[in-house]
């Protein structure tokens, strides 16, 4: 969608402004960029402005949509099918866009003021010492497609904001606490009594012999200076080149060591163990990195209290290490306590990827996943459902396309075409006013095209001009959750936009809405789904009519009521009775089994050339889409699959 839009604003009353705002002719300011170099401020505003706010509008830009072409979204796909699909995208590929946008209705002006926000995130690794990092899809051609926008994948690499679901931060918090609690108590960071490291070079025997002196002398004067024989300080004993730097860890006396090899910090270890008892050897986490030190100590009760000390000291550090990794979910945080109705367009995959990055693991069942939805997200209106549901919208929209860049130019001209007055035509239109930071415009234009925030900036003035053609009165200060127009269009989400699968999120029911698809393709067969076999494997040079026609030479010409190619190493084929799927896959297994020549002249023989056909019932289907094994094509998947699902699931032809 080519989004080169003006928009149309009012003045903000300056009683609602946190600070002063400057109004503009101008439209060449940026829409609001956040990254994590400002995002605890944007944050901050955001958090005021969703919580002023009638309805907040959403969109995401993410890395790929289907990770292979059988993974698409087909005719003869069941309700449960789709949402494994969609299930597979959340899971697999990144969202690295962000756009939230708060509405608010000014009842002194008539008008809507909108703050749209472009939140660059990327799953950066921010916490846990394990090594790991995340990893996630790119599709070509989305990734073709951001940069076609130009899209700044350097600013979403370099200063995305990061995160962590709710289910990981559960996870690093219970590691951390346990890992505490673990820690013997009276010296975690102190190393364990180090068995004795065999001097087998002399220069190992020379440095411990200097090491020893060095750290003697070192003692000593700490002595002579707490007991006033001294004059010197504590930092004359630092050397030239700073390898042993004097300072204070925790209050207590300590030499911090700079410089040395993995092998002369063993060496030093066991010096300390075995020469000086009122010293101990501790190595501490100081920013990024170890660093190492030699402490004084009065006595073991004092080294007892260090370590508490310092284990609480960590123990705060990492908590608020884990407070900061938390990032961009505190967004979606706040979308979730404020109960806000939340506005996207065809967002069903939007919700999950929102469900699978900041709340935890997608369930693999379908009512499952309606209920972790509806229990983060109890308000959420799909625009594309209100215009393609709602008779009064179907004819503003002119029974024309309702993708958004289409909708947000019928229904929004004056926001579209950027005009500053409301002429006659526009007289029925509600007006919508952009606030970024200190600037607000009348005609303004982020010149931005598909990004995050402008979509989401769309999105809500499509539903603010709906709400307004249905009615809706928006200063009787009723919240648009419990408004009763609203009521039979809200928690519904398209499964599948091109089959009108929907969804409620209330009940969790699933139904098709004929009237969103109605007149866009020829009228096909009815899918009855236990007439339904699949089979992949077969050799390439196969189409679909050679293989219906070579069942309809065994089972009648009426027998296959259609056929219809996952991709080219698969195919749905659908039977005209049930009792027929049962009798192909024993009739397979059969012809497998005797592979004699008499069999060679079976109608199956080109099908089964080869032998790496393989044939199983609709249900099958389902455990391959969720299989968490991702291969390209669906013969490989399915072979792959197959190996996981409990012996009892797998084909009927082994009956």
């Amino acid at each position: 969608m080519v989004r080169v839009f003006l928009r149309t604003l009012t003045r903000i009353p300056s009683y609602c402004l946190s600070r002063a705002t400057f109004s503009t002719d101008s439209s060449s300011f940026a829409i609001k960029n956040v990254t994590k170099s400002n995002f605890d401020s944007s944050l901050a505003d955001l958090r005021r402005h969703i919580r002023d706010s009638d309805f907040v509008s959403i969109d995401l830009e993410m890395t790929g949509v289907t990770s292979s072409p059988w993974r698409e979204s087909f005719e003869f796909d069941r309700f449960d099918i789709r949402y494994l699909k969609v299930k597979d995208s959340a899971e697999k590929f990144a969202v690295v866009q962000f756009g939230v946008c708060p509405f608010r209705w000014d009842p002194t002006k008539q008008s809507f003021i909108a703050h749209p926000h472009n939140f660059y995130i990327f799953p950066r690794q921010e916490v846990g010492d394990d090594g790991s990092s995340y990893e996630f899809l790119c599709q070509t051609s989305s990734v073709d497609f951001l940069a076609k926008y130009q899209f700044d994948f350097n600013m979403c690499v370099k200063e995305g904001i990061s995160y962590l679901s709710r289910a990981q931060e559960d996870d690093v918090r219970l590691q951390l606490h346990s890992a505490y609690e673990n820690e013997p108590s009276v010296s975690p960071f102190t190393a364990k009594q180090s068995k004795d490291v065999p001097l087998l070079r002399m220069a190992d025997i020379l440095f411990v012999e200097r090491l020893k002196n060095k750290i003697s002398e070192w003692r000593d004067d700490l002595l002579q200076i707490r007991n006033g024989v001294s004059r010197r300080t504590l930092e004359d004993s630092n050397d030239s080149i700073d390898q042993f730097q004097t300072i204070f860890f925790r209050t207590h006396p300590a030499i911090k060591l700079n410089g040395f090899t993995s092998r002369q910090l063993r060496l030093i270890k066991s010096i300390v163990e075995k020469s000086f008892k009122d010293l101990t050897f501790i190595r501490a986490n100081e920013g990024s990195c170890f660093q190492q030190f030699i402490v004084y100590i009065d006595s073991k009760r004092d080294l007892e209290l260090l370590m508490k000390e310092f284990k609480e000291s960590r123990l705060k550090e990492a908590e608020m290490k884990i407070e900061a990794a938390i990032g961009f979910r505190h967004v979606i945080d706040l979308l979730s306590s404020e109960q806000k109705l939340i506005v996207g367009h065809n967002c069903f995959l939007d919700i999950a990827h929102i469900c699978r990055k900041f709340v935890g693991p997608l369930p693999s069942d379908l009512e499952e996943y309606v209920a972790l939805v509806k229990k983060n997200f109890p308000f959420i209106i799909d625009t594309k459902i209100l215009l393609n549901a709602n008779d009064t919208l179907q004819l503003k929209m002119k029974k024309t396309s309702t993708s958004l860049a289409k909708a947000f130019a019928v229904l929004c001209p004056h926001i579209a075409s950027g005009v500053g007055s409301f002429g006659s035509a526009h007289t029925n239109s509600v007006a919508v006013e952009v606030q970024v930071d200190d600037m607000r415009s009348l005609n303004w234009n982020s010149g931005a095209k598909h990004e995050a925030g402008y979509d989401a900036f769309m999105t809500g003035c499509i539903f603010a001009q709906s709400c307004n053609h249905l009615g809706i009165n928006f200063t009787s200060h009723s919240m648009l959750t419990k408004e009763v127009k609203l009521q039979s269009y809200i928690n519904l989400l398209y499964l599948s936009w091109s089959s009108g699968d929907i969804v409620d999120l209330k009940t969790g029911n699933t139904r098709t809405e004929s009237s969103a698809f109605n007149g866009l393709k020829i009228q096909q067969p009815k899918i009855l789904f236990p007439n339904i076999v699949l089979i992949w494997g077969f050799p390439s040079k196969l189409k679909a009519q050679e293989i219906k026609e070579s069942l309809t030479k065994v089972f009648g010409l009426t027998s296959v009521t259609s056929i219809f190619h996952l991709d080219k190493t698969a195919v749905f084929v659908q039977f005209s009775k049930p009792e027929l799927v049962s009798d192909f896959l024993k009739l397979k297994s059969k012809i497998e089994k005797k592979n004699d020549a008499i069999y060679v002249l079976h109608p199956f023989s080109d099908l089964l050339e080869g032998g790496l056909t393989g044939a199983a019932c609709y249900e099958v289907y389902k455990e391959i889409c969720g299989s968490p094994i991702s291969k390209p094509l669906f013969a490989d998947q399915a072979e792959a699959s197959l190996q996981m699902i409990p012996r009892q699931q797998k084909l009927l032809e082994k009956d």
